[in-house]
């Protein structure tokens, strides 16, 4: 009976979020508008409000075509799996209802960003196509090179909150949020965001300028709009967990949804104000500026944990 309930909750929040993926597409393409002067959608339904579900009916009616050099089952494959982890990895989330919450969430959030990895080589790679080649093995080395500045930030914020449990987090932050401490590598988390989820202006994986379209230049239909719905429902799964981890509350409270929506809208912010970096910049950034100063903040969370042992024990 228990179980039965759990999928029940697991499949209410997948609906919550995929309703909430069309909405954030026509939050983007609405704030883009206004960023760039102009209106953004505004005839299918009342103000455009439909415009999401109208796009969904028309991609998914859509003919799909299959390139006749493709190798057929990593291509067909790799949308549906890219969207399978995307929405894995919300069952992580410290829900206050008998939900899937599980004492090693951080480490199952750090497995499925590794899997996402997988699913846009293959789609690059099974394309057969140079440009998606090109687009899958710049995506593949830049979530690679971010992925260690996120693990590092979150190893030091796991040796002050002493687990693995994302609820602790919440616990800590019930007076003060975590960010007024954590600034800098709050700032270095949002950008490894960016990055991780392949956004502007961190965009090497979809460089329309030289890839034409990216890993996806061969995807048409269902199969790009399973690759859309990833990477938002990605976008948000990350400002989800940067509220968590640097500005508390549970998913549970209103406060924790305005929050998320901020975050969300400094996503689209990004995307309408910065040009997209050169290749090698993105590669030094990773390497050269985040990684040292996530070892050395790491270091320092390390010696300030010994020190309130050794304070504790004296």
């Amino acid at each position: 009976m228990m179980t039965m309930i759990m999928i029940i909750n697991y499949l209410v929040l997948i609906i919550c979020v995929l309703i909430s993926v069309a909405f954030v597409t026509l939050l983007e393409r609405k704030i883009l508008g206004y960023i760039q002067i102009r209106k953004g959608p505004n005839k299918v339904g009342f103000m455009g409000i439909l415009q999401p579900f109208s796009d969904a009916i028309k991609l998914f009616t859509k003919e799909q075509t299959m390139p006749t050099m493709s190798n057929f089952f990593p291509y067909y494959m790799s949308p549906i799996f890219n969207l399978f982890v995307s929405l894995v990895v919300w069952s992580v989330l410290p829900y206050e209802i008998g939900f899937l919450n599980f004492d090693m969430g951080i480490l199952f959030f750090l497995c499925c960003l590794s899997l996402g990895v997988y699913s846009v080589m293959a789609a690059g790679w099974s394309s057969n196509c140079k440009y998606s080649l090109l687009g899958s093995l710049r995506a593949v080395a830049q979530t690679i090179s971010y992925e260690v500045s996120l693990a590092l930030i979150l190893l030091s914020m796991i040796f002050l909150i002493g687990g693995f449990n994302m609820n602790l987090f919440n616990y800590y932050q019930e007076s003060t949020w975590l960010v007024w401490f954590y600034l800098p590598l709050a700032m270095i988390w949002f950008v490894s965001c960016l990055a991780e989820t392949n956004r502007t202006p961190f965009d090497f994986a979809e460089g329309e300028s030289e890839l034409v379209s990216g890993f996806n230049t061969e995807y048409s239909a269902g199969g790009f709009a399973l690759i859309f719905m990833a990477e938002y429902a990605s976008i948000l799964f990350m400002s989800a967990l940067f509220v968590i981890v640097f500005m508390g509350g549970s998913p549970c409270s209103i406060l924790f949804y305005l929050k998320l929506s901020l975050i969300v809208f400094i996503f689209v912010w990004v995307r309408g104000t910065l040009p997209r970096l050169r290749y090698d910049k993105l590669m030094y950034l990773a390497w050269k500026s985040f990684l040292p100063i996530s070892l050395n903040y790491l270091f320092f969370y390390m010696g300030v944990k010994m020190l309130c042992f050794v304070t504790i024990a004296v």
